[in-house]
């Protein structure tokens, strides 16, 4: 077995020189705000999505209580309406409301 070590198995690296002195930290400033903004962006994006998706589920919990007490339409509170109700919210109330009354069983 060769003992050589795993850096022999590694290409080399090119020799980089880095710049020196202000003009090297306005760079690295600048290579740093630029990251930071891209995070920031997609972070956003993704918060807002993920807080839509709550609301959605919340609102459609929050109108399967409500469509059974006021108005009687006797949704079946089961695991799977639950489930459907906080993955897709208001679309899957409306769909359970439109199997209610078309008289198929929940």
């Amino acid at each position: 077995m060769n003992t050589t070590g795993i850096a022999t198995l590694l290409p080399a690296l090119p020799n980089v020189s880095l710049p020196v002195g202000i003009a090297g930290e306005i760079i690295l400033v600048a290579m740093i705000a630029v990251v930071l903004l891209i995070v920031f962006m997609l972070g956003r994006k993704i918060l807002k999505v993920v807080f839509g998706i709550i609301a959605n589920s919340i609102l459609g919990l929050i109108s399967i209580f409500v469509l059974n007490l006021v108005l009687n339409i006797a949704i079946p509170i089961t695991v799977y309406t639950m489930v459907a109700t906080a993955i897709f919210g208001l679309p899957a109330v409306g769909t359970l409301v439109i199997l209610r009354l078309a008289g198929i069983p929940l």
